[in-house]
């Protein structure tokens, strides 16, 4: 035991440990702008749900009270709000029918004055098609139609 060093025991180790410990709190200390951070974040949270009970409470205090009024007053509200809403439903229909005929009529005006606006290219094709397909029916029925006729002088000589 005389060999020790006065300061060298266990209880020396301990401040350089403490003084690590300290270094690691300082070192992942918040800095200030975090801690107002949290601080407004704390703040506004409790504001918020302050502001949650206040609207709750308000609401279940304002159905116990006109709750009554309401459901006296309803056969009255109903047919009011029916008739508001579908006199808004029509009007925005109405816009909606109104906006869609202005950008076909937009469209055409467009296609044919020669524009080529947009799927134009799907139309022409369409109306090719429809073509083609008259131009074969007609001919069918032309060979068709000459094939009954000349049966029909077979059946009938004199017709």
């Amino acid at each position: 035991m005389a060999d020790r060093h006065p300061g060298a025991g266990p209880r020396a180790q301990r401040p350089a440990s403490g003084h690590a410990l300290l270094r690691r709190l300082q070192d992942r200390a918040p800095t200030s702008t975090q801690v107002v951070g949290f601080l407004t974040l704390v703040i506004s949270g409790g504001i918020l749900l302050l502001l949650t009970g206040l609207t709750l409470t308000g609401t279940v205090a304002g159905l116990v009270f006109f709750g009554p009024i309401i459901l006296l007053t309803s056969p009255i509200w109903f047919p009011v709000a029916a008739v508001v809403f579908l006199a808004i439903a029509g009007f925005l229909s109405f816009c909606g029918f109104g906006v869609a005929v202005v950008a076909g009529a937009t469209w055409l005006y467009r296609y044919f004055s020669g524009r080529h606006p947009l799927g134009s290219d799907r139309v022409d094709y369409a109306r090719s098609r429809v073509a083609d397909t008259a131009s074969h029916m007609k001919d069918y029925a032309r060979e068709y139609g000459g094939y009954l006729h000349s049966r029909l002088k077979d059946a009938a000589p004199g017709a």
